[in-house]
């Protein structure tokens, strides 16, 4: 039906094309919805011409053309469930002309309380959808009560669909636009957060995990050898990724982050690969891709298991022959970049799911790093608390914050779902809520999904100030372990092993804790026999 209707009206296609234009400018979804009445108007009698959008179950105006056309008419809604010939309209996606007299859509006037229409008079009902979507609907009226002949209807169906496409289109700029917005936000937000030192948690680390992985991560840092993060969430993948960015030959060259999951299917191609200008509804110029950002650089592909399977094909042959075409073009751009995978999905669960490409798989994995989570680091507690409330005074001026050594207790007995991101909230938090400098035990609130262990028997561990915090008073590494494990030590009246243990409150092996008690001088303590390890 289109294409016949547009070869007999070719006007309708030149006015198409200044749709669809109008779509991809500053102007708005306002001045589109305007012009597209006076483009109705051309080819079509009415007294009233009204446009409603569907906004969560009611249909507002926010257009109208006409003789009829007054403030009321403009500022008009509808409760879409009382008007079942609207309804009928976008369910089936159909136009459908009637007069007031026929009472077989069984509703009454839209209008009505508004305007006072003839009885009798003539209607028209368009429905605007695009794709999946239904934006709302086009209504005409004329006094003369005579029904509008099937090929008009047909006709303005024609420019109802293209209104829907070229609101669609406007939708899709939009929500583009504010998905960038977001992602340079979200970088500014995580130079800001990290000082911009991403390393610097690694830095910090004294357990041997994150020692170990810290040195593999400079070492993979000067190739250009793919590189794929694992860990939970919170665990601090794109901070590793930022630092081995940094510590890599490409430092001064740009470093782009795209996080699979929060960009719409329809739109990753073009985020990914840039696109041409006419490519599809919206694109009304060239525009480049991250790919092409991150030229020289490093470019980062957070939550990899979320791309569509569609996708994955064209990313492996991006990788493999390091050229890409953009959306809506046949010329192959060329691009040397350095990429970095991140994800918290079980990618070898989704291979066997279908979910993801075993191929694409192995081209990423080549150096694979997992980030361990917090349960399974917790010595490394004091650095990171003292570090995470330096950056926090970076942000809300509160200077001089320190926890505790029943602080550190407390901090240790819990199981952090949410990894370094629960951490540096809840230390926030406690922030806010204390009014001195010291964060103790009653401090933290960690009801929420609390999995902390059953410490057996009862021990009052004296308030005494924890040496935590930077400065040219900060004790030497060991100094530091060496202190801590002696206060755990003595919250478990000495007992090593065994649930409640200070190896199992300190997330270790009684092993690993006695050869490190060994190194840092630390004996039985005084008053504490082996028995209580029984």
């Amino acid at each position: 039906m289109p294409d016949e209707l547009m070869g007999r009206h070719p006007e309708v296609t030149q006015d198409a094309r200044e749709l669809v234009e109008l779509a991809t400018t500053e102007e708005g979804v306002g001045e589109l919805l305007r012009r597209g009445l006076d483009w109705v108007s051309r080819v079509v009698p009415f007294d009233l011409a009204t446009l409603f959008l569907l906004k969560e179950g009611r249909l507002e105006a926010v257009a109208a053309r006409g003789p009829l056309a007054n403030q009321a008419v403009r500022k008009h809604s509808l409760q879409l469930a009382d008007f079942p010939s609207l309804k009928q309209a976008l369910e089936t996606r159909r136009a459908r002309a009637f007069t007031e007299e026929d009472h077989s859509h069984g509703d009454g006037d839209p209008f009505d309380g508004v305007l006072d229409l003839p009885a009798g008079h003539s209607c028209m009902v368009v429905p605007l959808c695009a794709g999946e979507r239904c934006y709302g609907v086009l209504t005409l009226d004329r006094v003369q009560c005579e029904t509008y002949a099937q090929p008009v209807v047909d006709l303005v169906e024609v420019y109802g669909q293209m209104l829907a496409t070229a609101l669609q289109g406007a939708e899709q700029r939009a929500t583009a636009e504010r998905l960038h917005r977001q992602d340079h936000e979200h970088a500014k937000l995580l130079e800001s957060q990290l000082g911009g030192d991403s390393e610097g948690i690694l830095e910090t680390s004294l357990s041997p995990v994150m020692r170990d992985l810290s040195l593999r991560a400079r070492q993979v840092a000067e190739t250009d050898t793919p590189v794929l993060i694992t860990g939970e969430t919170g665990t601090g993948k794109e901070r590793l990724a930022r630092a081995i960015h940094r510590w890599s030959t490409r430092a001064d060259q740009p470093f782009v982050s795209l996080n699979c999951a929060a960009i719409p299917a329809g739109l990753l191609e073009s985020e990914l690969f840039g696109h041409v200008k006419g490519a599809f509804t919206g694109a009304n110029r060239d525009r480049a891709g991250r790919f092409q950002m991150a030229h020289g650089g490093t470019l980062l592909l957070d939550e990899i298991g979320e791309l569509p399977v569609e996708l994955q094909a064209k990313l492996l042959r991006a990788l493999q022959e390091k050229s890409f075409e953009p959306v809506g073009s046949d010329k192959t751009v060329r691009a040397d970049v350095r990429i970095l995978a991140a994800t918290h999905v079980d990618l070898h669960q989704a291979i066997a799911q279908k979910r993801f490409r075993e191929d694409l798989f192995y081209r990423l994995s080549v150096f694979p790093l997992r980030l361990p989570p917090l349960r399974e680091r917790r010595e490394d507690l004091p650095q990171l608390t003292a570090f995470l409330l330096e950056e926090q005074a970076k942000r809300t001026g509160r200077r001089g914050m320190r926890v505790t050594a029943s602080g550190l207790t407390r901090l240790a007995s819990y199981d952090w779902p949410g990894n370094l991101r629960e951490l540096a909230n809840a230390l926030e938090r406690a922030t806010i809520l204390t009014r001195g400098q010291e964060l103790t035990a009653q401090s933290f609130d960690l009801s929420n999904g609390e999995r902390a262990r059953e410490v057996s028997g009862s021990v009052s561990v004296e308030e005494t100030p924890a040496p935590l915090l930077a400065g040219a008073k900060v004790p030497t590494l060991a100094a530091v372990q060496r202190e801590h494990i002696l206060r755990v030590l003595t919250l478990t009246r000495g007992r090593v092993y065994g649930e409640g243990g200070a190896a199992a409150l300190l997330g270790l092996k009684p092993s690993t804790l006695q050869s490190r008690m060994k190194k840092l001088g630390i004996e039985r303590l005084e008053g504490f026999t082996a028995a209580e390890d029984a």
